[in-house]
């Protein structure tokens, strides 16, 4: 499963990536949104905290900057480690989808000192925090290893 799960981080990070500069192209010398239906903008954000802006604060921006990246990189390893030991497809896929947006939003934070974040879905003036391709893959990756123990594993036994 190491191929699976190297493969799809790799996947990841260049489509992750990809949109970032996309993202970061189309804002340039423009105003920071744009609405493309009732209940989702097109917003450039630069997140210099962690999850959903926590510890977003100037004060702490240095910091944040490089605590952030060490942390995840020492999960990138605990998650490769653990990789090496799967035989499962739908757990290495999940793997490889947690480390591989944990990876992109490293990757953001090495260039730019924050990640750059951009999807802002609402429903009238409420707001999720804004995201990124690379949180979008740690979620589905949690979501698909959650599965994979509670309801694969079960149905073996």
């Amino acid at each position: 499963m190491m191929k699976l799960g190297l493969a799809t981080a790799g996947a990841v990070v260049i489509l992750d990536q990809a949109s970032k500069t996309a993202v970061l192209a189309h804002f340039a010398g423009s105003p920071d949104a744009d609405t493309v239906t009732p209940f989702f903008n097109l917003v450039l954000t630069f997140n210099r905290g962690m999850s959903f802006g926590l510890f977003n604060t100037g004060s702490r921006s240095a910091v944040n900057a490089w605590l952030f990246p060490l942390a995840a990189a020492i999960i990138v390893i605990g998650l490769v480690l653990w990789l090496r030991r799967v035989t499962s497809p739908l757990l290495g896929l999940a793997i490889g989808l947690v480390v591989g947006g944990a990876l992109g939003n490293v990757i953001d934070r090495i260039r730019y000192g924050a990640v750059v974040d951009f999807l802002d879905f609402h429903i009238a003036n409420y707001h999720w925090p804004a995201f990124n391709l690379a949180d979008s893959a740690i979620c589905l990756g949690v979501v698909a290893m959650l599965l994979e123990s509670l309801l694969i594993r079960r149905e073996a036994h």
